[in-house]
This record gives C-alpha cells, sequence and structure tokens, in this order.
C-alpha cells in the first residue's frame, strides 16, 4: 500500500554500504512500508490474510519498492489503527533504530541526560518521543527554523547548530545519539561523562558489530584502522561508543 524512502536506500544506490551489505542486481530497493496482507505460508500462525500490517524486512530480503513482498511473520506487526497506510510505512526503519538505540543499548532510565543529533530528522523526531517516553532529560541540535518543532516533541533543551557548538554548552551527559557521524561523533566525546555510552548510525562499524555479523577477518581488520580515533577518545574519557545496525523486530514495533 506504501512505502518511504530513507537514507540507507540512497546510500545503497550509491555504492556507500558495499563494506557492510552486498547485493545482486538488478535490485529492487526499499526498506518500510505497510500494505495488506494477501497469502501466509503454513506455518505462519501470527497473521491471516487481510490484516493490514507494517514493518521492515530482513537486509537481504529489502525490496519494498515493489507492489509485493514476501517476508518473515517475525519481522512485522499489525499496522495501528489510527495511521494511516502512509504515516505506517514511515515508521518502521527511523522507530526500530530509535529504540534500539535508547532502549536496547543505552538502557535509558528516568532522570539520565541524553543529546540526540538532528532532531528535527527522521530519526531524531521518533528518538526524542521515545527517550521522553522513557523519562529521559532530552537536548537535541537542529536549525533555527525547527526549534519549536523540536519543542513541540518534548525536547527540554534546543542548540542551534549554526551558532553553537553542542560541545560548548552541554556536559555531564549520560549518552549521545549520534546521527551524524564525523567530527560530530568525535566532539560528543567531550560531553559524556565516564561510564555514558555514545551509540553512532552514522559512524563506523565497532568489533561487536563485526561479531554479530560475522564478518571476514580483511573487514574487521579495516573497521579497527578506521576507528582507531574513536576507539582512543572511548578508552581516554571512559565512554562506550556502540554502532547500531538496525534489525527488524515486529515485537518492537509493536511495542
Amino acid at each position: 500500500m506504501a512505502a518511504s524512502i530513507n537514507p540507507i536506500d540512497l546510500k545503497t544506490k550509491d555504492g556507500k554500504l558495499r563494506l557492510l551489505l552486498k547485493y545482486q542486481m538488478p535490485l529492487i530497493l526499499g526498506s518500510d512500508f505497510s500494505g495488506i496482507v494477501t497469502k501466509v505460508g503454513t506455518n505462519v500462525t501470527r497473521f491471516k490474510v487481510g490484516d493490514a500490517v507494517f514493518g521492515r524486512p530482513q537486509k537481504d530480503r529489502i525490496g519494498t519498492f515493489a507492489d509485493f513482498l514476501a517476508i518473515d511473520q517475525h519481522d512485522i506487526a499489525l499496522k495501528p489503527s489510527r495511521l494511516t497506510f502512509e504515516e505506517a510505512a514511515a515508521l518502521p526503519l527511523v522507530s526500530l533504530t530509535s529504540y534500539q538505540a535508547l532502549h536496547d543499548l543505552m538502557h535509558l532510565t528516568p532522570g539520565q541526560k541524553i543529546l540526540i543529533q538532528a532532531g528535527a530528522g527522521g530519526v531524531g523526531t521518533v528518538a526524542i518521543q521515545i527517550a521522553k517516553a522513557l523519562g529521559a532529560e532530552v537536548a537535541t541540535t537542529t536549525s533555527s527554523q525547527n526549534i519549536a518543532f523540536v519543542k513541540s516533541l518534548g525536547a527540554d533543551h534546543v542548540i542551534d547548530y549554526h551558532r553553537v557548538p553542542f560541545q560548548d554548552v552541554l556536559s555531564d551527559y549520560d549518552g549521545v545519539f549520534d546521527t551524524l557521524g564525523g567530527t560530530s561523533l568525535a566532539n560528543a566525546f567531550q560531553i559524556v561523562k565516564p561510564g555514558g555510552m555514545i551509540v553512532s548510525v552514522s559512524g563506523i562499524p565497532d568489533e561487536k558489530f563485526s561479531d554479530a555479523y560475522n564478518v571476514p577477518i580483511w573487514k574487521k581488520v579495516a573497521f579497527r584502522l578506521a576507528n582507531h580515533r574513536i576507539s582512543k577518545l572511548a578508552r581516554k574519557t571512559g565512554v562506550s561508543y556502540r554502532f547500531l545496525f538496525m534489525h527488524p523486530s515486529g515485537s518492537e514495533l509493536k511495542k
């Protein structure tokens, strides 16, 4: 019924994820969708024909820009009735990314302070709301025209990144959710207190990612070399760094 376009689609198209993902060409892109179940396999117990669902397929089963898609029942959830198909299709990737960063990796608890980069972006808008639902104190960066918008989402502190570097005004934070990478990721280590955590979706994969995805030895070495600066900052500051490559989960979408 509907599909949405994400940065991962653009990066895949441009070949920027070749170290992480290998696809056979020709390739149908698309990682988010909502639709109606038209057929189920004999082992499917969670859904029936006619159900309105939404989800994000496994990375080796993308292709939501097609009219039909075969998907594992564990990767989808029933579409909330209050959402249109278009609204539902825009949520899976950004919602799962935010939930897994803040809940699964950071274990964010009430009263903790977190910086969410790019609060007006696709991930940022959802991440702010999830962080507030978890009881956190939220700071975010955005441009001046979006300040009122991110405040309406629940942001407690808003920084216009065109005017003030966030590392000049924030300190003693429990975590940073980085969606930008580069210098923004490196500067995040300046504001997180020892024992805190930085989770990035735009940085360089870490060893835990390499182990989880069984990447070849040569890729592990390449990631380690490319990550040298970040690893050094993590050791120096006592801050944990995790790279997040979101995984599909119908149960988390349901939550």
